[in-house]
């Protein structure tokens, strides 16, 4: 199996689909090629632009971002984005060693400094403890105009954002959404299409024929790990039925946790063929997968280019990283609050796209 594997890793024809996979993209019937011919550079550069990647000249920017909102690919800023009155903006995110939580949250800090009169506060809570959350939320009831929250989709949390609201304050989520709270929206991927994607190009990437999967996940009580997971099934069961999922194990985005857990389920199955982990904790599954000498038969899917992840992709031992950017959804997050506090109705939004990032097209 290792052998078929590793040519279908090289296979040209799957190699070019690599490179050129991309989602569908959202505005209706403007796409990112109508944006990149009216601006007159290439596609790749349209890509930068959009999801504020650096390497792009301030002229070319200037270009892209006018051709996108000419299009109506981006709407046009409003005067509204042009904030005076000094704002203090609360995010309430997960504690713990999740690389890309710690990314996000210095674009917060970050973007935040770039914006005179914007102050930024971080709430660092115990992820997976809805009791927590819920007494952190509370607390800033009264003391707070505007919040940002990763949010776990349990009752607790649900009342507690409720009466949150109804002090109030103005709250959006972060990367999962919540269901059945009337908050001002949501800033994030489309996570149910991000696990359909990594469900297909597993799919393409396993030999044809019965094979064996694994499931990581932070926590179920995250709605996006859910959709993820709701994603990821759907695709296999209509396209690929001869993937068998044989383990889901919740590793609650800690690396030695999902170390352990990964390296009880190689010894289990020793014929694993491929692995989707939904959240946090790739170190600690990569590290399994190496200490088992079995990188090269088994295709490993996971979330977020991090300086960890981008060595792995380098290394042979993951194969895809699903990737979104946080430095647009930080960006977004707080244009969206501060829209949100000095102007009527909602903020304009710039969509934030899911990537699927190989070794061979990792961005600088």
């Amino acid at each position: 199996m290792a052998a078929t594997l590793r040519s279908i890793k090289t296979n040209n024809r799957l190699r070019n689909f690599i490179v050129n996979v991309q989602p569908d993209l959202p505005s209706g019937r403007v796409t990112l090629v109508d944006v990149a011919q009216a601006a007159g550079v290439s596609t790749a550069t349209v890509d930068r632009v959009l999801n504020d990647r650096a390497g792009v000249r301030s002229r070319t920017r200037d270009l892209v971002v006018e051709a996108a909102q000419r299009l109506g690919y981006l709407e046009p800023v409003s005067e509204a984005r042009d904030y005076r009155a000094p704002q203090t903006l609360d995010f309430v995110l997960p504690a713990g060693n999740n690389t890309f939580i710690r990314h996000f949250a210095a674009h917060l800090q970050n973007i935040s400094a770039a914006r005179p009169g914007t102050i930024v506060r971080l709430h660092h809570i115990e992820g997976f403890d809805p009791a927590a959350l819920s007494r952190a939320l509370h607390k800033l009831e009264g003391h707070s105009s505007a919040v940002g929250v990763v949010a776990l989709d349990h009752p607790l949390v649900r009342e507690a954002l409720r009466s949150l609201i109804a002090s109030g304050t103005r709250v959006v989520t972060l990367m999962s959404d919540i269901s059945n709270v009337a908050h001002e929206g949501y800033i994030g991927v489309d996570n149910r299409a991000a696990g359909r994607l990594s469900g297909y190009l597993l799919g393409r990437l396993l030999p044809k024929g019965a094979a064996k999967v694994a499931l990581f996940a932070g926590s179920l009580s995250y709605r996006g790990h859910e959709e993820r997971e709701m994603g990821f099934r759907h695709v296999l069961t209509d396209d690929y039925p001869d993937l068998t999922i044989v383990e889901m194990r919740e590793v609650r985005d800690d690396t030695e946790r999902a170390y352990n857990e990964a390296r009880s389920i190689l010894r289990q199955h020793p014929d694993l063929s491929g692995i989707y982990n939904i959240g946090a904790g790739n170190r600690g599954i990569a590290r399994a997968i190496e200490e088992s000498g079995r990188k090269d038969d088994i295709i490993f899917i996971g979330h977020e280019l991090t300086e960890h992840t981008r060595r792995f992709l380098l290394g042979g031992v993951m194969d895809v990283v699903i990737d979104q950017n946080p430095r647009v959804e930080a960006r977004e997050a707080i244009d969206r609050l501060l829209h949100l506090l000095n102007a009527d109705g909602n903020a304009l939004q710039t969509p934030i796209r899911v990537q699927a990032i190989f070794k061979e097209n990792i961005p600088e």
